[in-house]
């Protein structure tokens, strides 16, 4: 366990928070003091002086002292890392360093996909309570109850408003994890992503401070007076109308509203244009409601998970995910389109949830199936969130999977980008 309570300090003189962070606002209706984090980006080989003097440049823009480092570092890098976190916590003056591996990193408003290096964010949060922890899959095994994680991590849910969380992918369970820190944690947000790497080869790293751990994740708790604002923009946008199920047994789906299930399905697709059934074509899926007690649905009311399968002699659907009857579904359609509407959406509504709250900065985990293999551009992810919330220091990275709330629960999430924003609470 590590531990950082940032205090307030004068205010230093305005930085820009990263290179290529030149944004006009859109939208734009919250408060952001770009001086209170800086990222950047090192592309080179690991050269411990050019590194060194790297980070010293990086903290004397932002010209406050750092409460907290984030790092993303790429494979090529993973012999060095133990030296590096070394540099960066000595030469960046950093208190409580957390990250994880990733090809591909996020740094201001650039999602570099190739020649990734390492990114490096520092944030300022007059008044935060930060914790960290590092967590194994014998912990995961061993948790039963809520009491568990407040044991291990000291924190109880009112002591903090919110998680950022790393994971190995390939030595954890997160699907059990998650499911245990949701007992534990009810209600309070959970972001974050499972790290990446070099493919054949199953080995991630995570960072706490000077460690690498090659097994695991960490979580950080953001507590104090810093409050974490999620968007979980899960690319797909909502197509006809909402439907209620009526059988079901486990994720296969019979009847929607009394009918089979695959005959709502067909008239949904074929109430689209010819150009969206297109655009439909293997990218169909279902959306479930996560909260039935909402007078009215809309785009982030629902968990987004794949159509598995359709057979149109038993009329029955399979999807990914354990569907209940009584519940509310709505079909979703996946495209570059939609993925940029949807996240547009979402970072106009998170604007004016934080209207006139100071925002400091933020963390983008994104999808590595998104970037430019999706939206045929670069940084597309990283420009919305500049030009919606910014100019402001956010980093992150492309990950193997991830994790936000939908509602009030925190789920993994696949072709997703997670955004956790650091504001302050009071106005």
């Amino acid at each position: 366990m590590s531990r950082s309570d940032a205090v307030p300090a004068s205010r230093g003189k305005e930085t820009a928070c990263c290179r290529g962070c030149k944004f006009r606002r859109v939208g734009y209706s919250a408060r952001v003091d770009k001086q209170f984090a800086v990222a950047g980006h090192w592309s080179k080989e690991f050269d411990e002086r050019a590194i060194q003097d790297w980070a010293e440049a990086l903290r004397a823009r932002l010209g406050l002292p750092v409460s907290l480092g984030l790092v993303f570092v790429s494979p090529r890098l993973f012999r060095h890392a133990p030296a590096l976190l070394e540099i960066l916590r000595v030469h960046a003056r950093i208190p409580l360093l957390v990250g994880c591996s990733s090809q591909g990193l996020i740094a201001g408003g650039e999602g570099i996909e190739e020649n990734a290096g390492f990114a490096l964010g520092l944030y300022s949060l007059p008044g935060a309570k930060l914790d960290a922890f590092h967590f194994t899959q014998s912990q995961v095994e061993e948790a039963g109850g809520p009491d568990y994680w407040r044991a291990q991590t000291r924190i109880r849910p009112e002591q903090t408003n919110g998680w950022l969380a790393f994971l190995d992918p390939y030595r954890l369970d997160s699907e059990a994890w998650l499911r245990s820190w949701n007992e534990a944690y009810a209600t309070l947000p959970v972001l974050g992503g499972l790290a990446s790497a070099d493919q054949p080869e199953p080995q991630c790293q995570v960072y706490l401070n000077g460690d690498v751990h090659e097994e695991g994740g960490v979580a950080l708790s953001v507590g104090g007076e810093i409050g974490l604002a999620g968007v979980t923009s899960q690319g797909c946008t909502p197509i006809g109308e909402t439907w209620t199920l009526t059988r079901v047994e486990q994720n296969i789906i019979h009847e929607i509203a009394n009918r089979p299930a695959y005959e709502v399905l067909a008239e949904t697709f074929s109430g689209l244009t010819p150009e969206e059934q297109r655009q439909a074509r293997g990218n169909l899926f279902i959306g479930l409601v996560v909260n039935e007690y909402l007078e009215e649905f809309h785009r982030g009311d629902f968990l987004i998970r794949n159509l598995l399968g359709a057979d149109p002699r038993s009329g029955s659907i399979a999807i990914g995910a354990l569907a209940r009857a009584g519940q509310t579904v709505q079909f979703q359609r996946r495209s570059a389109a939609a993925a940029t509407e949807d996240m547009k959406a979402l970072l106009t509504g998170v604007a004016e949830r934080l209207r006139g709250h100071l925002i400091y900065g933020g963390c983008l985990c994104c999808c590595n199936g998104r970037g430019r293999g999706l939206f045929e551009e670069p940084n597309h992810d990283a420009s919305l969130v500049q030009r919606h919330l910014g100019p402001l220091g956010l980093t992150g990275f492309f990950c193997n999977g991830e994790i936000g709330p939908v509602g009030e629960k925190n789920f993994l999430h696949g072709y997703t980008a997670s955004l956790a924003v650091f504001f302050r609470k009071v106005p």
